[in-house]
């Protein structure tokens, strides 16, 4: 299945003790469908607060309903901040997590005198004007295979902090955001990123740490020193969950 949803209301991807997780929710659903035990499987397990258009789980069952036809059944019950926006059947051996694959995040960052009512879930609201020029500079240094250790939080469960980021793309928006209008002075900095994978809060202390670049507190070439350092204390604070969203995930086929 791929999974678009709006992480407000949650606790997260994966079950916690403290909330309601999106993936709670669908396999409640699920087996509450189908009339059998299921437990899904996803691809990635966004924090609490984010996004997602293209979120990938797989699960196993006995139905007889067409694999393409349960994602037309699931949201008929699903609550409307969680939608199964495509489903087919696949082979046995294929798992979400360890398939190899492309995974796109988008960051949104809102950059005004004021906020946007319209935005508030989906972006970061940052007041003081930020450069976007040097954003896109300093991004540059981060493309390519590397050891991210300086953008991964603390305690993160890995056996290796090496990771390659396909394309950092840094783009300024002053008309609209997905069909949503800006309101005069309004510009929205979205900082996209495709990789092979991405390590505990990564894209969000890229952010955080392209964020104080746009704010010329580090200049653009200090994120090769960032990055070099191995070091998660020299990087820039991890930026608020809501302006992060997971566009997709391409399989190699």
């Amino acid at each position: 299945m791929t999974i678009a949803y709006d992480g407000t209301n949650y606790v997260g991807w994966q079950m916690q003790p403290n909330g309601t997780a999106v993936e709670e929710v669908i396999n409640k659903t699920l087996s509450e469908l189908l009339g059998e035990e299921i437990i899904i499987a996803g691809a990635s397990r966004t924090d609490s607060g984010v996004h997602a258009l293209g979120n990938v789980a797989v699960f196993d069952t006995d139905t007889r309903i067409p694999a393409d036809k349960i994602s037309y059944a699931l949201n008929r019950v699903l609550p409307r901040d969680i939608v199964i926006s495509e489903s087919h059947e696949v082979t046995g051996d294929f798992h979400p997590r360890h398939a190899d694959c492309v995974k796109t995040y988008e960051y949104n960052i809102l950059n005004s005198n004021h906020p946007n009512p319209m935005l508030w879930r989906y972006s970061h609201f940052v007041y003081l004007p930020l450069d976007t020029e040097a954003m896109k500079a300093g991004a540059e240094f981060l493309v390519g295979e590397h050891d991210f250790a300086s953008f991964c939080s603390a305690h993160a469960q890995t056996k290796t902090t090496v990771r390659t980021v396909y394309s950092l793309e840094v783009e300024e928006n002053t008309e609209n955001i997905r069909g949503m209008h800006l309101a005069d002075g309004q510009k929205l900095i979205t900082i996209r990123i495709s990789g092979n994978g991405f390590l505990y809060n990564m894209v969000r202390i890229i952010a955080g740490t392209l964020i104080r670049v746009g704010h010329h507190m580090y200049p653009p070439e200090h994120v090769k020193e960032i990055l070099e350092a191995c070091d998660r204390t020299v990087s820039g604070p991890k930026a608020p969950a809501q302006g992060l969203t997971l566009l997709g995930i391409r399989y190699y086929t």
